[in-house]
């Protein structure tokens, strides 16, 4: 406290700071990256341990024994599928029926924005169809979900069966505390989100459902299976739900433990764990399934069916079977006893999963990251930001060494509009993104050559780069040029980008670091002395636009999927119109959030480097 309250103390730190802005920032953004880089170096992280103590012991004994039976009903319910020509709702009803379950059906339609090219559908129609297992020892006021979405075409076929063998195996035991629900959903998240808000009674997103004439208890947990294969190699578990969020870590430690218990080979990101974490490659492996999590995780996107629970304070994940050419195969029977043990374990519980984290990254089903260990990295970048606010309130404060004083009644005016104008324009500019693409498409396909989709995308694309020419020229209007007025916009832009990025990180900790990455040295560097055409050019690499073209790249060499120029491109389309359709359909945030904040606070950066 004397270093503050001194005077000349006081004075001697600003001083050192401004002397030294420029080399502290770099310091710090070197280490930032550095930190997160070593976050998964296996020495750093920490093992994974149950934290809930009614699932501590992996000592139950599994007994499910029908795996070849229930790939034969995966086989019967392939053929009454091809037959329906969809979901063969009548079937399940009465094979669910057989199995002693109170059996409901929910039909929901939905009606996209615009056509979903990916999966070639715009108008949605169809039916869930869930049994309800009721809990023989308890008031029946808490329930677990198992379910497996029909998918079109012979995927997941495997899974519908897995789970109908499950529900017949679980009627005839009786130690269930809780009420069990097998769901089995159509059309995948649009299935899953009708059913989800009919059972909560809500309607955030605007589809037409039919209410649910059965419900369980409150959902404590719920596990979505995903099996296009009679046999296995692997078992990958996937955790990313809406918007980047994740399921209490004791939900991924029960998997990994039963997987340990049975002999399962277990992946996280599609990746097995490597014991070698000493050697470069063991390094480089972990650092690719970390940077995979993180990526997914910006994306914002559920990347299962259980990603829209979590939005109801839901524990789930995915279970999805792999089917590669490893020589270790896992049969149906195996994965039966898997799930059995993990629904044993859920049964036990006491309340809901609360005692583990929330908030991690995983280089490894065996080791994760908690909010404690990569939080550091981005406050490094966040602290460039600070740093560079404080020297420019310095400069501002301080007074300059020529005679310019104008009256304050001169001054006033034309200071608030040089910040006041750039400030609404750039957001009437993402308001602008936020609207038109989808309001504009009929027009556009009237008067282009393009289908709906492509109106969407590409009015997008348009209104961002014409956004570019605009704000550098806001200025120019007003009637005197304020002395220092790009330092007073600059300083505002700052301290925007930082509250921004802190808010985001706290919700989405890896979206708000992939932004800090590309948006932090735009804001620490960028004024109107430096070279026009290359920090035009660095700004434009480092834009949001560009970074996401950059993680399309940078995604598919991670999976060691790469792809050319144009397969990426192609693919950077999509992931633009996804990310619209993922917000119209399910509320996720990355859109609007990129739209209305993060690209208009990009280009009050923007204006201040075309400054005169």
């Amino acid at each position: 406290m004397g270093l503050l309250s001194d005077p000349n103390r006081r004075r001697a730190l600003i001083s050192l700071l401004t002397r030294l802005n420029a080399p502290i920032c770099v310091v710090c953004y070197m280490a930032g990256v550095a930190w997160f880089m070593g976050l998964a170096f296996e020495p750093f992280t920490l093992r994974t341990y149950m934290s809930e103590n009614a699932m501590g012991s992996t000592m139950v004994e599994e007994r499910f024994p029908a795996g070849e039976r229930a790939l034969g009903t995966g086989r019967e319910f392939s053929a009454h599928k091809k037959k329906a020509g969809g979901m063969p709702v009548d079937w399940l009803v009465k094979t669910m029926q057989s199995r002693g379950l109170e059996v409901f059906t929910q039909r929901f339609s939905r009606r996209l924005p615009f056509p979903d090219e990916d999966k070639e559908r715009y108008m949605v129609k169809g039916t869930n169809v869930y049994g309800i297992l009721r809990a023989p020892r308890a008031p029946r006021t808490e329930a677990l979900v198992l379910s497996a979405p029909c998918s079109p075409g012979d995927d997941n076929n495997q899974a519908v069966g897995v789970l109908l063998g499950l529900a017949q195996y679980f009627r005839n035991q009786v130690f269930w505390a809780k009420d069990i629900i097998f769901l089995v959903n159509e059309h995948d998240l649009i299935g899953m989100q009708a059913w989800l808000e009919g059972y909560h009674h809500t309607n955030t997103t605007g589809m037409d459902w039919s209410p649910l004439q059965g419900r369980g208890g409150s959902i404590q947990a719920a596990l979505s299976l995903e099996l296009s294969s009679d046999v296995v190699t692997s078992l990958d578990l996937v955790l990313e739900g809406l918007n980047g969020q994740l399921p209490n870590l004791d939900l991924a430690n029960l998997f990994y433990a039963f997987c340990q218990k049975i002999g399962v080979l277990c992946t996280t990101q599609g990746k097995l764990q490597r014991n070698d974490w000493d050697s470069v490659s063991g390094y480089s492996h972990a650092v690719q399934t970390m940077m995979l999590m993180v990526m997914k995780q910006a994306s914002g996107r559920p990347w299962g069916d259980h990603g829209l629970f979590l939005r109801y304070h839901i524990e789930a994940a995915t279970i999805k079977g792999i089917n590669s050419f490893r020589q270790y195969k896992t049969d149906a029977t195996t994965i039966g006893r898997l799930l059995e043990g993990m629904y044993r374990k859920l049964n036990n519980l006491l309340e809901r999963l609360h005692q583990s984290y929330f908030f991690y990254l995983m280089p490894s089903l065996s080791h994760f990251v908690s909010i404690g260990y990569y939080m550091p990295a981005f406050g490094l970048l966040a602290l460039i930001l600070l740093l560079r606010a404080l020297d420019l309130w310095i400069q501002l404060a301080t007074p300059p060494t020529f005679n310019l004083n104008p009256p304050p009644s001169q001054m006033s005016s034309p200071g608030v509009l040089s910040v006041l104008t750039p400030l609404v324009i750039s957001h009437l500019t993402g308001v602008a993104l936020y609207t038109l693409p989808i309001h504009f498409q009929e027009i556009a396909v009237e008067h282009f050559p393009v289908s709906e989709t492509e109106a969407v995308v590409l009015t997008a694309i348009a209104v961002y780069t014409a956004g570019l020419a605009l704000p550098h020229n806001t200025h120019r209007g007003l009637f005197v040029p304020p002395f220092n007025g790009w330092k007073v916009l600059k300083l505002v832009a700052v301290l925007y980008l930082a509250v921004l990025l802190g808010c985001t990180a706290l919700i989405n900790f890896s979206l708000g670091f992939i932004l800090a990455l590309t948006l932090v040295p735009v804001a620490a560097f960028v004024t109107p002395d430096v070279p026009k055409a290359l920090s035009a050019f660095i700004m434009v690499i480092l834009s949001p636009a560009c970074t996401l073209l950059f993680s399309v790249f940078l995604f598919q060499e991670l999976q060691e999927m790469p792809v050319s120029f144009l397969d990426g491109w192609m693919l950077y389309l999509s992931v633009i119109s996804q990310g619209i359709l993922d917000h119209a359909l399910y509320g996720s945030l990355v859109y609007p959030l990129v739209a209305l904040l993060v690209y208009p606070c990009w280009l009050l950066f923007w204006n201040i480097l075309f400054w005169k």
